[in-house]
């Protein structure tokens, strides 16, 4: 059951698709009011949920901010990351959920100025709030899912492997991956272009000396099997002679300050205006500015920098000088050195520049900093319903850094700029439910790390969780060390037999998804949602059920040849080391010491469940549809079934009968 109740003027999200009448009287489980809501924790509880967070899959002891923030470094002191996402479960004593409709900061507080209670304090009091019950936590996730809308469904294509890198500059350097994949055996679906095509960092632009035939580039790259996608930030570099430039001043579609001028922050390009995304006419005619690069064989694209992300305002940069022109000379003591610090690393993603600018919301003006977690939900909505338009009945990649609930109808979302950390490989992996249970099905993070030089077991330990994540892709930023997987010479063999196990893996990967995707399900999720009454299974915290039949327990920490795995029931172990060599046990329900060499995944299955494996590929469209599936399966009884799902994977009728098929073993 799902109640509604609303307080003050609420900005409207357009994030619900199932409106409800508006519910009289108390608000159930909470105590307080629309200022600041409070609520009793039992010894016992559990808090889930809050998307893209730092920390554990359990939210209590520490307080968060649902703030989009454009910070690269993911530390455990941080209280928000790129992603907003008002939605969590208490499950315990009592079992219900709370969704924000709410734009603006909320301020979650789980137990860390009180161990035993929980506060959510939104910084105005206008929004809808949505107390959800049912009969587990799994339960309360779908219902959301069901108010807010469906998941987005990507091509079939996007669910292979891709390669990424800030640093590919030439077209000569996206053919030099290419080769480095293919030469090596290695399947690869995609190669990331980030902001080095573009004619100086301006957005819908090619650099003509450095990719001089992208249409040729995109079209030999998919002869290959491979598909070229390139980013799109949310500054629109302040150039006259830019199209986009031009067009947004001349039609007014860009944020505008107090006085009717058009905002200017800095990015990429230096100073930049931002398009008004709140505004429908705004995101029509953003959305098909895509068009330029569709128009020359590009099929996917990822949105950055759309929390939004400034580096400095001209007025914030003036104060920033001023302040220094005052130190200039000085004999710094410590409060002074420190005054100069602040005043320069404070001119990014300053709080005085987002309440600096305005949007229009049905004609009104509304200032950026009540409704900031709508604006990278509103450039990844501009892209998808254009993409409607532009390629109608057809699927488009299409992922965000910044987002919240509501987006998750547009794009996926990759979990942003992590390092190279082996810390950061756990908090991938509790990073995942929460973010799939807002409905963002559709993500993964940057194998290997993206800031700071990786290390060969580390990618390849990542790249073994990443076999399972809805989008596997290996991302690096300008100067770390290379990290294409034909790089690590002593790994490759290993790396290559990852590989082919996640293309081997796809007709699970893909049904499971579209399972959870179609019928509200969550895709990756912590095994307490499957075991709700085991209490050793509401503390693991390192280990993910995927889909119906599996779960994974990744080695984690590095020099590990083994990890701790906890069964709340019977399972097989397949310690793989490929799709054909592996070994296999029973183990019983319980705590295990379980070995792991450097070049093996572990992967379980669940009594009654069945696996369907085919044959690697290079890339997807290589995968042979019609070769015979192997049946991985645990099945105590001799017997199961399994519904497979298999459709042409570009086009958008998802709900045919005809792509279901149920798989039968027998005792014999």
């Amino acid at each position: 059951m799902i109640q509604r109740f609303s307080f003050g003027s609420m900005i409207p999200t357009d994030t619900v698709v199932r409106p409800l009448p508006v519910q009289a009287g108390p608000v159930p489980f909470l105590q307080g009011d629309a200022a600041c809501w409070r609520y009793a924790l039992a010894p016992g509880d559990v808090v889930y949920g809050l998307g893209e967070t730092t920390r554990g899959i359990n939210k209590r002891g520490w307080h968060y901010a649902s703030h989009c923030s454009d910070d690269p470094s993911h530390t455990e002191d941080k209280q928000s990351l790129y992603g907003a996402h008002n939605f969590f479960v208490v499950s315990g004593e009592k079992t219900f959920g709370v969704f924000l409709d709410y734009g603006g900061r909320v301020e979650y507080d789980i137990g860390y100025t009180d161990t035993d209670l929980l506060t959510v304090a939104p910084a105005e009091p206008d929004y809808d709030l949505y107390i959800l019950t049912g009969s587990s936590a799994a339960d309360i996730c779908a219902q959301l899912r069901a108010l807010v809308g469906r998941s987005y469904i990507p091509p079939k294509w996007a669910f292979g492997f891709g390669q990424s890198r800030w640093g590919y500059k030439t077209e000569a350097d996206v053919r030099a991956v290419a080769k480095g994949y293919r030469e090596n055996d290695l399947p690869l679906d995609m190669i990331y272009m980030d902001i080095d095509y573009m004619d100086g960092f301006a957005d819908f632009t090619v650099d003509a000396e450095r990719f001089p035939d992208l249409a040729g580039l995109a079209a030999e790259m998919k002869q290959q099997g491979i598909r070229l996608v390139p980013i799109i930030d949310a500054g629109i570099k302040q150039k006259a002679d830019d199209p986009t430039c031009r067009e947004g001043l001349e039609k007014g579609y860009f944020c505008k300050k107090a006085d009717g001028e058009p905002f200017v922050g800095a990015v990429w390009p230096g100073k930049a205006y931002f398009a008004d995304f709140l505004r429908p006419e705004v995101r029509r005619w953003f959305g098909h500015k895509y068009k330029v690069l569709r128009d020359q064989g590009i099929e996917g694209f990822w949105n950055d920098m759309n929390e939004p992300a400034i580096f400095y305002s001209e007025e914030g940069l003036a104060q920033a000088f001023e302040k220094l022109d005052q130190l200039k000379g000085k004999n710094l003591d410590l409060y002074d050195y420190f005054s100069m610090k602040d005043a320069v690393l404070g001119l990014s993603n300053s709080a005085a520049d987002y309440a600096s600018f305005y949007h229009e919301v049905n004609g009104q003006p509304v200032r950026h900093d009540r409704i900031h977690n709508l604006y990278g939900y509103n450039m990844t909505r501009a892209a998808g319903e254009a993409f409607d338009e532009l390629r109608p009945g057809k699927r488009t990649l299409m992922f965000s850094r910044a987002s919240c609930i509501g987006a998750h109808r547009y794009g996926g979302i990759w979990l942003g700029d992590n390092c190279a950390w082996w810390s950061h490989l756990l908090q991938n992996i509790r990073q995942i439910p929460g973010v799939q249970m807002c409905g963002f099905l559709f993500t993964g993070a940057d194998l290997g790390g993206f800031g700071c030089d990786t290390t060969p077991d580390l990618v390849l330990r990542w790249t073994e969780f990443g076999i399972f994540t809805p989008l596997m892709r290996n991302h690096a930023a300008l100067g770390t060390r290379d990290q294409e997987l034909y790089r690590f010479d002593k790994q490759l063999p290993a790396l290559r037999n990852m590989l082919e196990l996640r293309y081997a893996l796809l007709p699970y990967i893909y049904s499971e998804y579209m399972k959870a995707a179609l019928h509200d399900g969550l895709y990756m999720r912590p095994l307490a949602f499957d075991y709700p009454a085991d209490a050793a299974a509401r503390q693991v915290e390192d280990q993910l059920l995927v889909g119906e039949s599996i779960m994974v327990a990744p080695v984690y920490t590095q020099n590990a040849t083994g990890r701790y795995v906890y069964l709340p029931e019977p399972m097989k172990l397949l310690r793989l080391r490929s799709v054909e060599d592996y070994d296999e046990e029973i183990l019983p329900a319980g705590h295990h010491y379980v070995p792991c060499a450097l070049d093996e995944v572990l992967l379980f299955i669940r009594p009654g469940h069945i696996v369907p494996v085919g044959k690697p590929a290079q890339s997807v469209d290589a995968l042979d549809a019609a070769a015979p599936l192997t049946l991985w399966s645990y099945l105590p009884d001799g017997s199961g079934e399994y519904l497979l799902y298999t459709d042409d994977g570009e086009t958008t009728d998802y709900d045919r009968p005809e792509h279901w098929q149920t798989l039968r073993v027998d005792a014999q």
